[in-house]
């Protein structure tokens, strides 16, 4: 299974950005898809995840960010608005078979990540 992550870039504080993360080399419907966000110095943290019946966000983002899946394109997005400096981070999506949860550790496949930088 292979995960290629895409859209970052340099963004004003406020403005909005909208991450892919394309699946491939599985059956895209029985995956679970999360995005983590690493700032530097800090350990990778949860942003939110997706499964076939539900969402969860990470408190930090709820209600700027909306995470989405579409099954024709086997890709899952994740919408940014009112973007905060302290978004600034590199993005990864990741995605496991079964079960979901909130930890890296619980996360089989990671696409390679994409650099989002909110100025102020």
């Amino acid at each position: 299974v292979q995960l290629q992550a895409s859209g970052g870039g340099l963004v004003q504080a406020g403005g909005s950005l909208r991450l892919s993360c394309t699946v491939s080399g599985g059956t895209f419907s029985t995956y679970n898809v999360a995005w983590f966000r690493q700032a530097p110095g800090k350990e990778r943290e949860f942003v939110a995840r997706i499964t076939w019946s539900n969402s969860l966000y990470a408190e930090s983002v709820k209600g700027r960010f909306t995470i989405s899946r579409d099954t024709a394109k086997n890709t899952v997005y994740l919408q940014m608005n009112s973007l905060k400096p302290e978004d600034t981070a590199v993005y990864y999506c990741a995605a496991k078979a079964q079960g979901w949860g909130t930890e890296p550790f619980q996360y089989d496949y990671w696409g390679q990540g994409t650099l989002v930088t909110v100025s102020s």
